[in-house]
C-alpha cells in the first residue's frame, strides 16, 4: 500500500513510518505549511491508500493565550486543509486516521467510545473540534477513524523519557493525590492498532487507543519504582504543577479512565495489556 503520513517525524509518526516499511508498504511524508495550497496537498494524496495526520503542537505546556492558538491552529487548519484536499481527490485514499485524545472526556466517569460524558474544558473543546473537522472528510470513497490516544509509552521517547530520568536520580514520586487514573498504551501497540484499522474497513469514528488496563499515577508511580530498583517519596503536589504548567496541568493531574472496547470487540490483541508488562520491555529494551 501506499501511506501518506502527516507528523511523521514525530514519536509515534517515526514509529508508523519504520512498522510500514518493513512490511513492504511505501511510506510517503506529508508536510502541509501555511502557503502549501490544498491542490498540492490532493495531487501528493491522489492514489495514495491511507493518510494518517498525526499534526499538531505537544500538549504538554503551559497553555498561555498564545500556545492555546498555536494547540489549536497546529490541529485544526493543517486537518481543514486535508479534508479540502481529499475532496479534490479523483482517486483518495481509501481511510483517513486522524489523531485525537482521551482528553475529550471528562474525568468523572469511566468510558469506552460510547460514553457521552465529555470534558468541558479547553483541551476537550479541542479535541471535539479537531474530530469535527476530521470527520468532514468522511465519504463513499474515504471512511474515517479518529485516533483517541492515551498517554504514548515506549523506547526512546513520548511520555516514559520525561518520566524516567528523574526516577533514576531517585526523585521519583506522584504527582497531586495520586489517584488520578492514567489511561495509556505502548508505543508498539499504537502502531499495530493503527495497522489493524486500516486492514480492518468496517470500524470507522472514534476509537481508543488505550491498553485494556488503566492505573492511577499512584500505582504507576509504584511500578516504576519497582521496576528501576529507585525509591518513590519525592512526590510533586498539585500545587507545584499548577504553578509550572497552568491550565495545561490538567494533562497530568485530571484523571482519565478509557477502555479500548471497540479495538477489543473487533479481536485485537494488546501485546502490552499491562503497565507492568509495557514497563519491563521499555526498561530492558533501554539497557
Amino acid at each position: 500500500m501506499k501511506i501518506v503520513i502527516c507528523g511523521i517525524s514525530g514519536f509515534v509518526g517515526s514509529a508508523l513510518k519504520v512498522f510500514f516499511e518493513e512490511r513492504g508498504d511505501e511510506v510517503i511524508p506529508l508536510s502541509i505549511r501555511t502557503k502549501v495550497s490544498a491542490e498540492a496537498v490532493a495531487q501528493k494524496l491522489n492514489g495514495c491508500d491511507v493518510l494518517i495526520n498525526l499534526s499538531g503542537a505537544n500538549i504538554l505546556g503551559r497553555w498561555s493565550k498564545r500556545y492555546k492558538t498555536l494547540l489549536r491552529q497546529s490541529r485544526l487548519e493543517t486537518t481543514e486543509k486535508i479534508v479540502t484536499a481529499l475532496s479534490l481527490c479523483e482517486d483518495p485514499p481509501h481511510t483517513l486516521l486522524n489523531a485525537s485524545a482521551v482528553g475529550v472526556y471528562d474525568a468523572y466517569h469511566q468510558h469506552d467510545e460510547f460514553s457521552r460524558h465529555f470534558g468541558d474544558n479547553f483541551l476537550a473543546s479541542l479535541v471535539r473540534d479537531w474530530e469535527h473537522s476530521a470527520c468532514r472528510a468522511h465519504s463513499e470513497l474515504t471512511r474515517v477513524c479518529t485516533m483517541r490516544f492515551g498517554v504514548v509509552y515506549g523506547k526512546g521517547g513520548g511520555a516514559m523519557a520525561k518520566m524516567v530520568p528523574p526516577f533514576n536520580f531517585g526523585f521519583g514520586g506522584k504527582m497531586g493525590d495520586g489517584f488520578q487514573m492514567i489511561s495509556w498504551i505502548h508505543l508498539d501497540d499504537l502502531v499495530r492498532a493503527a495497522a489493524f484499522l486500516i486492514d480492518h474497513r468496517e470500524i470507522r469514528g472514534a476509537v481508543n487507543f488505550t491498553s485494556p488496563e488503566p492505573i492511577t499515577n499512584f500505582e504507576q508511580t509504584k511500578a516504576m519504582g519497582r521496576i528501576l530498583h529507585r525509591p518513590t517519596f519525592f512526590d510533586l503536589p498539585e500545587w507545584v504543577v499548577k504553578l509550572v504548567f497552568g491550565e495545561g496541568s490538567i494533562v497530568m493531574l485530571e484523571s482519565k479512565e478509557v477502555y479500548p472496547r471497540i479495538l477489543q470487540e473487533a479481536g485485537f490483541e494488546f501485546g502490552y495489556p499491562t503497565f507492568d508488562s509495557a514497563m519491563e520491555q521499555i526498561v530492558h529494551t533501554q539497557v
